[in-house]
C-alpha cells in the first residue's frame, strides 16, 4: 500500500494526462479501488486546492483518504523534535506542517510514501530537509520513493 504526497499525484497529473496516458489513469484508478493507493487526508486537500480537476477525479475514484489520529499527532510531534523545529518556527526551505503530517501517517500506518520533493543527503541541517531526508532519518525509516519509481517498479505497460 502506498501513500501519496501531494506533490507526487500533482506530478502525474501535469506530466501524464488522463487524455493522452488513459492506461495509466485507469491503472492509477484499479489501485485506488483496491486501496493500494491512498492519500493523506492533508495531502489531498493540497491537491484539492492546487488542481481541483485532479481533486474531483480522485474524489470520483473514492480515493481513500486517511484522517489525522492522536497517534499520528504524536508521531508528528515526534518527527518535529528530531527535526529541532520549535512552535510553528519553520524553515522555508524544509518541510512544513502538512509535510510532517504526510510522513507521520505513513509512519503510523506502516506505509511506503510516494514523494516528487528533491532527494537530499543527511548532512543538510534538519529542519531544511524535505519529505525524502526526513523518511531517511533512522527514528522515521519510511521507505519514500518518487512516483516514476512507482511506476517503474510495477512492470505495467500502459496502452
Amino acid at each position: 500500500m502506498s501513500a501519496f504526497d501531494a506533490s507526487s499525484m500533482i506530478y502525474a497529473w501535469d506530466n501524464y494526462p488522463v487524455r493522452q496516458f488513459p492506461g495509466l489513469w485507469e491503472w492509477m484508478a484499479a489501485q485506488i479501488e483496491e486501496k493500494m493507493l491512498v492519500m493523506p487526508s492533508v495531502a489531498f486537500k493540497e491537491v484539492e486546492d492546487k488542481t481541483p480537476d485532479c481533486g474531483k477525479w480522485l474524489k470520483d475514484k473514492d480515493l481513500e483518504r486517511l484522517e489525522i489520529s492522536n497517534a499520528i499527532v504524536q508521531s508528528a510531534m515526534h518527527i518535529k523534535g528530531l527535526l529541532g523545529i520549535v512552535d510553528d518556527n519553520y524553515h522555508p526551505k524544509g518541510v512544513g506542517e502538512n509535510d510532517i503530517f504526510i510522513i507521520a501517517t505513513a509512519h503510523v500506518h506502516k506505509m511506503e510514501l510516494v514523494s516528487n520533493e528533491g532527494r537530499q543527503n543527511l548532512q543538510v541541517k534538519p529542519d531544511k530537509r524535505k519529505i525524502p531526508a526526513v523518511c531517511d532519518i533512522n527514528e522515521v525509516s519510511l521507505i519514500c520513493i518518487n512516483f516514476i519509481e512507482y511506476i517503474k517498479r510495477t512492470d505495467e505497460i500502459f496502452r
